[in-house]
């Protein structure tokens, strides 16, 4: 039987079977939580290792299942997190400590728990990144913007949540991170577009819609800004190029 029968077969057998992969969008959402540092939608976005029939069949062998699937995802978070800004050789040894542990594991259990001690330690990692040398207020707000970048507000809603005016935010926000926050919620607003521009086959409006940008061509405007290129030619140079 050739690899084109196999696969033929196997999509019927999933078929019949009510089998199906992940979500993509929802795993997308789940990475790029991770990215940025997001402990609160990670950990509600988690979901066990190898559950049910949300993953595909990678062993006949249980053990060498979850074992597979969990190097896997440690090759994804670390590749999204040396995107976010984590060191190369950080993401890298991290990366190995946890393959080798997984490696010595010889139950399902241990490695479904090993998985959840690395996404957590990786996103912790991640956060420590974003909120180095920042005040309480600048950390609040920060952790405020990534966590609502699918929702809209304003920045009188980001001072109203770390509880001082708009204007003094403003000024400490400029100071300590040497952007401004209209700058920095783009910027944030920029690397989810990328990752949906890469990772998945979303069109442009959708993704524009989805991080709540004021019209389409306001997004066209601020991508261009930020990357240089449209959301049009980003897509076409990194998107079948990413795993290369």
């Amino acid at each position: 039987m050739n690899a084109k029968q196999e696969l033929q077969e196997a999509l019927f057998f999933q078929s019949e079977n009510k089998i199906s992969h992940a979500n993509y969008n929802r795993e997308l959402e789940f990475y790029s939580a991770v990215k940025r540092g997001d402990i609160t939608s990670v950990k509600k976005l988690l979901s066990p290792l190898a559950d049910g029939n949300s993953f595909g069949v990678l062993s006949d062998k249980p053990v060498n299942n979850v074992r597979y699937h969990f190097i896997i995802a440690v090759a994804l978070i670390t590749r999204f997190c040396m995107e976010g800004g984590l060191p190369a050789e950080t993401a890298y040894t991290l990366s190995d400590i946890y393959i080798r542990k997984a490696d010595k594991s010889n139950n399902t259990d241990s490695i479904r728990q090993l998985h959840r001690e690395m996404v957590l330690e990786f996103t912790e990692s991640m956060r420590e990144i974003v909120i180095r040398d920042k005040s309480t207020a600048i950390t609040r707000a920060i952790d405020y913007i990534h966590k609502n970048i699918f929702t809209p507000f304003t920045q009188s809603d980001v001072a109203s949540h770390c509880k001082i005016s708009t204007a003094y935010l403003s000024h400490i926000f400029k100071k300590e991170t040497g952007s401004s926050m209209t700058d920095y919620i783009h910027k944030v607003k920029i690397e989810e577009a990328k990752g949906m521009l890469k990772f998945s086959k979303k069109e442009y409006t959708e993704i524009s819609e989805e991080l709540c940008f004021s019209t389409h061509s306001h997004f066209i405007s601020i991508f261009k800004k930020i990357t240089g290129i449209t959301p049009k030619s980003y897509r076409e140079k990194y998107s079948n190029s990413n795993w290369k």
